[in-house]
């Protein structure tokens, strides 16, 4: 310990403490150890680096603590007058402290102006009151912590920090005291992220991470920290904190201290890199350059509107060859059909397992407009509650579209319930009228919607798919024989569109998997009616076939949501509905260009471009 020349003794007035060095400049105590900086000259020394002196010290970063002996953020960042040549301490990972580890703190009790050490071991559970670890003795003699030891590094036996000794108990006779470990001492300095290692986190992760906040910083780049930690995090990642994060740089560090999934940190620094592209496109002339086909087509299909009241920006209407509302039911092709695809203003109602019981799930509503998404509301639910809070949080999302918006509500579902009857649920307790025949309705496999490589080959589909003026669907009967791989080369060789599907999923699931395995834009099914392929005599499967082809053959794809409404809003008026060869299809349409955030995480936290000055 002695030889760990990275211990600080700091003077400030009356006060003396002990601080560590976290960089060339830099020097961590507690901000009740500085209390009197504003009037008093901040003096530190290295007492295993005599010949380097004292070094005057400013404060550069105040944890927010108010002067209470219980008041958090008690934590202060030292800037040094000059770089010392002494290597920084090292830190542990976030909880090492608590497997009953022997801590080692150095400080500088009355008397010994070269410092003591002191033994303690930090008491398992939680933090007190979110904030500190309870420390205490391993002995009944030996040096206690005392005045001059808060702001000490709390170490393992290998010189690891693990936190900050803070306080002291006031008794004589007492040994006992409290650490801020270092994710709490994160909290309060967004930077220390980048120098402790995280589990999960690679450090050049981290270090791409900070940097990307400072250079976002310094360009002072106008973003929202907290659409920044909602994107970051996904639509069933831990939610918004209370209050929300006041700079990118506290939400980073909360991300990288609060959310168990790594790859929040990578999707939260290629947000910050995508602003900073944005910014250098804006700034250099090549605005819009270097986009994505996806992004492209993104905004063909949203026909984005420039952002209200930023300065300069105009609303604009939907595109001249954005389609009309179809006319209730007619033949395709109706009045108004565009050659270019609908400017769909999706509400994604997204459902995915809580890991909190089998019958538990987490729902999230969110509405699109401008290309950004707009959460409406989450919550983990039982399954039996589900239906009412859909029905609910849709209402609301509509309140978020714009005024000439094209909805198209999508539920995105874990693969195994695709077949999920949501087109058959009311819109809403006073209205029972199927939320299918109201709206364009689709569902989406939640894990093409996490697939990277299945969202760029879905957009380069689609715009071959844009060229067509219709596409027949490829069938799938039930009595075949093929096998899923001919099945899946098939698709794959013919590109195709559009599959049909004469039995639901559960009845032949190999076959379904083949296309929602490829980039097939569309699957459609019958709900029921089929058991599969293992069946004698005649089955209804052909019939919905062939009523299916001859109906969709002519429809572009990209107006098949629309299309597919009126067939079964059609289906719904019959004399017989259930007998109706609709009543029961389900479509699943998946074009990413109406969602152009990558997949795991579905809305930009950026300001759009037109409001980047």
């Amino acid at each position: 310990m002695s030889g760990s020349a990275w211990h600080a003794r700091i003077v400030c007035g009356k006060e003396v403490g002990a601080g560590f060095l976290v960089s060339a400049r830099r020097v961590l105590t507690c901000a009740h150890v500085v209390r009197f900086g504003d009037t008093a000259e901040i003096a530190v020394t290295f007492p295993g680096r005599r010949d380097l002196g004292t070094v005057p010290a400013s404060v550069a970063v105040h944890g927010g603590w108010r002067g209470g002996v219980t008041d958090p953020g008690d934590l202060a960042v030292l800037e040094l007058a000059r770089d010392v040549p002494v290597a920084p301490a090292e830190f542990a990972p976030p909880g090492a402290e608590r497997d009953g580890h022997r801590l080692v703190a150095y400080g500088f009790p009355k008397g010994y102006d070269e410092g003591m050490l002191a033994e303690y071991r930090a008491l398992p559970g939680p933090l007190i009151s979110g904030e500190w670890v309870q420390l205490e003795a391993l002995t009944g003699h030996g040096q206690p912590l005392a005045a001059g030891f808060s702001g000490a590094a709390a170490t393992l036996a290998d010189g690891t920090v693990v936190g900050m000794v803070s306080a002291i108990a006031g008794d004589r006779g007492v040994r006992v005291g409290r650490m801020l470990p270092t994710e709490v001492m994160a909290r309060y300095w967004d930077e220390l992220g980048e120098l402790v290692p995280t589990p999960g986190h690679h450090a050049d992760a981290r270090r791409r991470l900070y940097t990307l906040v400072r250079q976002v910083g310094a360009a002072g780049l106008p973003c929202d920290p907290d659409r920044l930690y909602v994107d970051a995090v996904g639509p069933f990642g831990p939610p918004l904190p209370e209050g929300g994060f006041d700079s990118p740089a506290r939400a980073a560090a909360y991300v990288q201290w609060e959310v168990p999934d790594p790859e929040a940190v990578t999707v939260f620094a290629d947000r910050l890199a995508e602003l900073l592209a944005t910014r250098t496109e804006r700034t250099d002339g090549t605005e819009g350059a270097g986009r994505t086909d996806l992004a492209e087509g993104a905004e063909r299909t949203e026909g984005a509107e420039r952002t209200e009241g930023a300065e300069g920006a105009e609303p604009s209407s939907a595109p001249d060859s954005a389609p009309d509302p179809v006319p209730d039911p007619v033949p395709f092709p109706f009045p108004g059909a565009a050659d270019t695809p609908a400017a769909w203003s999706p509400i994604v109602v997204e459902i995915e397992h809580s890991g909190a019981g089998a019958d538990q799930v987490t729902v999230e509503v969110s509405a699109y407009r401008d290309g950004h998404r707009r959460p409406v509301g989450a919550r983990r639910l039982p399954r039996t509650g589900v239906r009412a809070f859909v029905q609910e949080r849709i209402d609301e999302a509509f309140t978020q579209l714009a005024p000439d918006a094209e909805e198209l509500i999508t539920f995105v579902l874990p693969r195994e319930w695709l077949n999920e009857p949501v087109a058959r649920w009311e819109c809403s307790p006073d209205d029972p009228t199927p939320l299918g025949c109201a709206y364009p309705l689709v569902v989406a496999d939640r894990a093409r919607h996490r697939s990277g490589r299945l969202r760029h080959q879905l957009a380069k589909r689609w715009q071959k798919l844009d060229a067509r003026d219709g596409s027949a669907p490829h069938r799938v009967d039930c009595a075949t024989a093929e096998r899923p791989p001919s099945l899946r080369k098939r698709l794959r060789d013919h590109e195709a569109g559009v599959a049909a599907y004469a039995a639901p999923p559960t009845a032949v699931r190999q076959h379904f998997e083949a296309g929602l395995n490829l980039p097939v834009p569309v699957l459609l099914w019958p709900r029921a009616g089929c058991p599969g392929m293992e069946h004698d005599g005649p089955c209804g499967g052909d019939a919905f076939l062939d009523e299916l082809t001859a109906s969709v053959t002519d429809v572009p794809p990209g107006d098949l949501p629309r299309y597919v409404r009126t067939l079964r809003e059609t289906a719904e008026a019959a004399d017989e509905p259930d007998r109706h060869w609709a009543h029961g299809l389900q479509l699943l349409w998946d074009d990413p260009r109406c969602f152009p955030e990558p997949a795991a995480c579905l809305h930009s936290p950026v300001e759009p471009a037109a409001s980047i000055a």
